[in-house]
């Protein structure tokens, strides 16, 4: 496998095809889903799922207990069997088949010239417009059976699970239409035993609201089962006698629309998407209950192994990669993702400032973003608990570097908030504090080393508890989950400690969408909002050391790295604990074109930035030497504060617990091993 593989990374393309059917043409039928099976060969699509009864035609009542069809069928079958050989995809077809005395509506999984096996359908609708029961034995109960028919014999039983040798974590598990209908699906069981991808061929006329009703479905089986879930249904051709069909397909995973295709189309489609194999592994093992629910149903399967051969090139990547993954780039989702955000870190001020008695909060305002976004989160609380906004006290405190923007910036928001507000110049006390511990600094030399640095930002923090105590107030921190998990904080008697951190379950790459929220949402007044405007085009920067007229401040990115990759590489590491290797894939794919994918709303156009792997492969090596190898235990001893993002927490008591003293070895070794240079 080459780095540029997806096969190589844990992920596997799959397929939801619909062809136009032939109402009891099975021959015609089975051309129709060889020339869809070809093109799935030829795009190294792994499993490729038709709908129920394809082969032969949904809607054809009676017709269906006439031998001569059946006996077509079974040749259809055979042709697509033959002409499977050469082929790399799992076809997975509807057909009706005889067994013992019945008949039964059946999906055959059919792999290089080979019925891999066949599953009979459990749940047959005999309702409404469905006379099922009429034509068709229910598959429940038929589990360790062989079926033959045309020549071939196959596995026959509802007890049946189809996995790949040489493509760990794919198994496949099939169900038919009405079995996702019902409240314990055999999907569920079929996820529980090991099935990672989960198939359903489906008939489905279509009526008003049902396509809605399916997706419902199709998604909250997906996130039940911590699966990928494949869709088709019958459309184009099918008979119209009492009933009308749209063809819609659509594929999952673990809760997550990945690709659809277009509904009522005329003619064949076929849907792609290539599902994550990994994360649904991460998943599964990361929540136990899933495992524990599995012990309670615990069944006996039987586990088809087969060789898919996948390609070792690279064959594209058919999945959208959000470039900020904690910041959604659906305009919709963006403003729901705000408003929680915003109102989770409002609540838990508040309670925090109700549970200890306390009136007052003490902050320190730089004029970046963290600080602007917690003093806003810190007004609006003191507001919900009838307090005055004077009752924030809050402290600019410019150091050796401060810049007047940034500084005028401070002075207009905590003056538009009206809170009671302060400068504290921190200059002559950093200086003589130096100067005391025999830095070269005290004595006029220009040296801007980490203790320089460490002495203004320890002051700050200081200066703002000793305030907290003469005030009777609580200190609310400012630093985000992106800083903690980069360890860019002094630790101690500096901005890693806070009374209360509310942003410490922030990233930083949301943080600047929080404040635009806030501005659109009108959530302060007029003032206050230019001023938020205006800290949002500034550079980030700590501003501890001092440069010459016109020299470029300070820059953290230049650090440790663009915020932008560095989160996208702790949600990927924090979240379902992928390898380095497939993360800087993923990275390569989301950002080496500005053109290509989409943008957060409002992003702004003069910062849409690319990165080539070599880039991003530097980053990410910068990222886990920190986050694995140095910042833990200034992590294990951060304050309270809220979780925010369903990405997770660097909380030492939430969802992140580490050792202090933990080696990056094993992480820098598959990045190494395994990332181009």
């Amino acid at each position: 496998m080459t780095f540029h593989s997806i096969y190589a990374h844990g992920f596997a393309r799959v397929a939801a095809c619909v062809t136009a059917s032939h109402v009891a043409d099975p021959t015609a039928n089975a051309k129709a889903v060889l020339t869809a099976a070809n093109a799935c060969h030829d795009q190294s699509v792994a499993v490729a799922v038709f709908p129920e009864l394809c082969l032969s035609g949904y809607a054809i009542e009676d017709l269906v207990k006439q031998d001569p069809l059946l006996d077509a069928v079974e040749r259809g079958l055979a042709a697509i069997v033959e002409a499977s050989a050469a082929l790399m995809t799992v076809l997975i077809v509807g057909a009706p088949l005889r067994f013992g005395h019945r008949i039964y509506n059946c999906a055959i999984v059919i792999h290089r010239g080979n019925v891999l096996g066949v599953v009979p359908k459990s749940y047959l609708p005999t309702y409404r417009e469905f006379y099922e029961g009429r034509h068709f034995a229910s598959g429940t109960g038929i589990a360790g059976e062989t079926i033959a028919f045309g020549g071939l014999h196959a596995p026959f039983g509802t007890d049946l699970l189809f996995a790949a040798e040489d493509v760990p974590g794919l198994t496949i598990g099939v169900e038919i239409c009405e079995d996702m209908w019902i409240p314990v699906t055999p999907a569920s069981e079929l996820a529980l035993a090991g099935a990672s991808v989960l198939i359903n061929l489906s008939g489905s006329p279509i009526t008003i609201g049902r396509a809605r009703s399916r997706a419902l479905l199709c998604q909250s089986t997906s996130a039940r089962c911590l699966a990928a879930y494949v869709y088709s249904a019958a459309g184009a051709g099918e008979s119209t006698t009492d009933l009308a069909w749209d063809g819609q397909t659509s594929i999952y995973e673990n809760g997550v629309l990945l690709a659809e295709g277009e509904r009522f189309r005329q003619g064949g489609q076929i849907t792609t998407a290539d599902v994550d194999l990994d994360l649904l592994r991460q998943e599964r093992a990361s929540m136990g209950t899933f495992d524990d629910n599995r012990r309670q149903r615990e069944g006996f399967y039987r586990r088809i192994s087969f060789a898919l051969k996948p390609p070792a090139a690279d064959i594209g990547f058919l999945r959208k990669i959000e470039r900020f993954p904690f910041v959604p780039s659906d305009e919709n989702l963006l403003e729901q993702d705000c408003y929680e955000a915003y109102n989770i870190q409002v609540a838990g001020v508040v309670q925090r400032m109700r549970a200890t008695g306390t009136k007052r909060v003490v902050i320190g305002v730089s004029g970046g973003l963290d600080s602007t976004h917690a003093l806003i989160v810190a007004a609006k609380a003191v507001d919900l608990l009838g307090l005055p906004r004077e009752n924030i006290l809050a402290y600019t405190m410019p150091g050796f570097a401060t810049g007047t923007e940034s500084k005028t910036n401070a002075l207009a928001l905590m003056k538009a908030l009206q809170t009671n507000w302060q400068e504290l110049d921190i200059r002559t006390t950093a200086t003589q504090m130096l100067k005391d511990i025999g830095h070269p600094f005290g004595k006029g030399e220009k040296v801007y080393d980490v203790t320089f640095e460490n002495v203004q930002a320890g002051l700050r923090t200081d200066y703002l508890f000793r305030l907290a105590n003469h005030h009777g107030g609580i200190v609310i921190g400012t630093g985000d989950l992106s800083e903690l998990a980069l360890g860019w904080c002094t630790y101690g008697v500096g901005d890693q400690m806070a009374h209360y951190n509310v942003n410490a379950g922030v990233p930083k790459t949301l943080i600047q969408h929080l404040i635009r929220w806030v501005i659109a949402s009108k959530q302060f007044t007029g003032d206050v909002n230019t001023t938020l405007a205006s800290i949002l085009s500034a550079e980030i920067s700590p501003e501890l050391v001092p440069v010459k007229p016109g020299e470029k401040p300070q820059s953290t990115e230049a650090s440790i790295g663009p915020y932008e990759l560095q989160d996208f590489n702790l949600f990927y590491t924090l979240r379902f604990g992928l390898r380095p290797s497939k993360i800087a894939f993923m990275a390569q794919h989301a950002w080496k074109d500005v053109a290509k994918g989409e943008w957060p709303p409002a992003f702004p156009n003069d910062k849409r930035r690319a990165y080539d792997l070599p880039e991003i492969r530097r980053w990410l090596e910068v990222f886990l030497r920190r986050f694995f190898a140095f910042s833990q235990f200034k992590r294990s001893a951060m304050p309270n504060g809220p979780k925010v993002s369903a990405g997770g927490s660097l909380s030492p008591r939430g969802d992140w617990r580490a050792p202090s003293d933990s080696s990056a070895a094993a992480w820098l070794e598959d990045l190494e091993r395994n990332v181009p240079k």
